[in-house]
């Protein structure tokens, strides 16, 4: 059973990358959290360290307030982290990370640091196929892929771009795009990114959509 950290070593965790769970730190962190099952070190080099499943359960879950420690005088406040990148879905008001000129490269990275995560996870070090963070982060993941092959997502106020969401299937994520030739480029990108996906229309409205899955083999 993994062990719970310490106030340092969440610091550590929280710091992870937000996808692939690599993480930074000293020698003497990293061995700790390893030691503790939080984390392991990947056998081929570089030798970076990632969350376990453990590790990750524990950044997931909201840290508990550290008490007080009476003491001399404050020291100063450190300055807050930047917001976590999360992976445009549609239709929201703001991305932590903004919509600026640095966005596509944090995509890129972070579309990157999932392929990295395919390889370590599979064993067979593949990468055409999602992993089991993508199995638990349906619709974030779908995402991710869209974006980061330049699909444009809808505005808070709807119109034109990407909408991925939750359905009631397990394993499965509705993609809406009110333009035929986009939602058709989403399924084309979806499946070059290991996703069964197929193209249904809604009884009610007849709007067409694509209900997409991750791939197993």
């Amino acid at each position: 059973m993994a062990l719970s950290p310490t106030a340092a070593q969440r610091r550590v965790i929280d710091a992870a990358d937000p996808v692939s769970g690599r993480l930074k730190g000293t020698e003497a962190q990293l061995a700790a959290l390893v030691k503790r099952g939080l984390a392991f070190r990947h056998p081929r080099p570089p030798h970076d360290h990632f969350l376990t499943p453990a590790g990750h359960r524990i950044r997931e879950a909201p840290a508990e307030p550290e008490t007080p420690v009476p003491a001399g005088p404050a020291a100063p406040a450190e300055p807050a982290a930047g917001g976590v990148f999360a992976a445009r879905v549609g239709g929201e008001e703001a991305v932590p990370g903004g919509a600026g000129p640095a966005r596509p490269r944090e995509v890129r990275s972070a579309w990157q640091g999932l392929l990295e995560l395919r390889r370590m996870t599979h064993s067979d070090g593949a990468t055409d196929r999602p992993c089991g963070w993508e199995r638990k982060h349906l619709v974030q993941a779908a995402a991710l892929a869209l974006e980061a092959a330049g699909h444009r997502p809808a505005g808070p106020d709807g119109g034109d771009g990407y909408r991925v969401r939750a359905t009631p299937q397990p394993e499965a994520v509705a993609v809406y795009e009110p333009d035929g030739t986009a939602l058709r480029g989403c399924a084309v990108t979806l499946e070059r990114a290991g996703w069964h996906v197929g193209e249904h229309t809604e009884p009610r409205t007849r709007a067409r959509y694509l209900l997409a899955s991750p791939r197993k083999v």
